[in-house]
């Protein structure tokens, strides 16, 4: 497939890190076909006025990161705004809504605005209001227009969100625009600042809205409805949502640990409120599985266990599985890497990069593993790409073995991967108590 040269070099420079990039993911997926159709299935789903949600299953080096990308990028081909979200021990806890909607908001991204694009969207939005009074009749020149596009704000947001949205949220919105016509810039900035959770926010812009306080955990999730209906009004199929590293919920303390689980319990039970909203998570079977994570929490547990049905899984249950790497896939995407680096002379690296060096890398690093190639991709990838700059560099020059790396030394020597240890005694369940919303 066609990639710009600028997102070709931010594939690689994400790939030297050891990163999935944001960009052109989907230039290098490989046998991931039946997994993203059925992301491709409930996007249409949402496209067509439902709410759903998603789990990404998969063990270390399975390419959750990377499957969720792909999903933004096809949801946004889609004409989706998207938002993509990494869960944090310190500043996101899923039973704080207002953790989740600050984060959510922040992020917001469309095909032409990658990030931070609520801004983009509400004007869009405005763009749209306005239209609609100038096509019944209205003149744009009047000096009453303006107040009348103020007026149907307020009335399209009321009738989006069949009345439910905080009153709040179409002072703030009546505001940005006041500004923006008075031609206050920086005022109309840090109202969305606010709308986008931050407790920031100037007090002469906050009274100029009629507004006091902070968003919070109670009203969090009305406020994220009510952007959901201005995504959509300004002419996005919907919004998807991918919260990705979901096993580090169970890194928290066991109250916190507990409360975050229900957090995501009550997202999933009120998803079909938020009609054309895809949630995506992804994590490891121990989060899903184990006493610390989903298991220990039953009414989560009900609701998304994974099944199997005489060792078969179909992937429209909640949980969509991704099955590690083998040594064949490695070589394909090395092979379409290789065809994708930006070198001054592609064909000089081509030459020296050949599919059988492909394949001896592979089987190099795998034995580094001792066949485990589930742990593999990401350390497989960078010194894939640390091979093309070399060659890239270093024209003609042989290549000697380089020295195992630390968690190769640690497989060679039969020793389990450095990973997180659980305290002591904390593998007990925790059903909370909480608030609805």
């Amino acid at each position: 497939m066609r990639i710009s040269q600028r997102d070709r070099e931010h594939v690689f420079e994400r790939l030297r890190s050891g990163v999935v990039p944001e960009r052109g993911v989907d230039a290098f997926a490989v046998g991931i076909e039946r997994q993203r159709a059925e992301i491709g299935r409930v996007l249409d789903m949402a496209a067509d006025g439902n709410g759903v949600f998603k789990f990404l299953r998969g063990g270390y080096g399975c390419g959750k990161t990377f499957m969720a990308r792909l999903a933004l990028l096809d949801a946004q081909a889609r004409g989706f705004a998207t938002s993509f979200v990494v869960v944090s021990d310190n500043d996101l806890h899923f039973h704080k809504f207002d953790d989740v909607y600050r984060k959510v908001v922040q992020e917001l991204g469309t095909s032409t605005c990658p990030r931070g694009a609520l801004g983009d969207i509400i004007d869009r939005w405005i763009g749209k209001v306005e239209d609609a009074l100038v096509d019944a009749g209205a003149d744009e020149d009047a000096p009453d227009f303006d107040a009348k596009v103020s007026k149907r704000i307020e009335e399209e947001l009321t009738s989006l969100t069949g009345g439910k949205a905080p009153e709040d949220l179409a002072r703030v919105l009546r505001q940005v625009f006041a500004f923006k016509q008075a031609g206050k810039v920086r005022e109309a900035g840090a109202l969305l600042s606010w709308l986008s959770g931050s407790g920031n926010v100037g007090a002469s812009e906050k009274k100029a809205a009629g507004i006091k306080g902070e968003i919070t955990s109670r009203d969090a999730m009305d406020y994220l409805h009510g952007i959901l209906e201005v995504v959509k009004a300004a002419g996005y199929k919907g919004l998807v949502i991918v919260i990705d590293e979901a096993e580090t919920i169970l890194r928290m303390r066991q109250d916190v640990r507990g409360k975050s689980l229900n957090g995501i319990r009550q997202i999933i039970d009120a998803a079909d409120r938020f009609k054309g909203l895809l949630w995506v998570f992804t994590g490891t079977p121990e989060f899903f599985d184990t006493r610390r994570g989903v298991a220990g929490l039953q009414p989560l547990h009900d609701r998304i266990h994974f099944q199997t049905e005489g060792g078969l899984v179909t992937m429209r249950q909640p949980q969509l599985e991704l099955r590690p790497f083998d040594k064949d896939r490695l070589k394909d995407v090395a092979l379409r890497l290789r065809a994708l680096y930006p070198a001054p002379d592609p064909n000089a690296v081509s030459a020296q990069i050949t599919p059988e060096r492909i394949a001896a890398l592979v089987e190099e690093v795998t034995t580094g593993f001792r066949g485990d190639v589930g742990v593999v991709p990401r350390q497989f990838l960078r010194r894939l790409v640390n091979l093309f700059d070399v060659v890239a560099e270093n024209p003609g020059a042989s290549l000697q073995t380089p020295p195992l790396t630390v968690e190769e030394q640690r497989a060679t020597d039969g020793k389990k991967p450095i990973e997180y240890e659980p305290e002591p005694g904390d593998d007990k369940g925790y059903d909370p108590s909480s608030v609805e919303f």
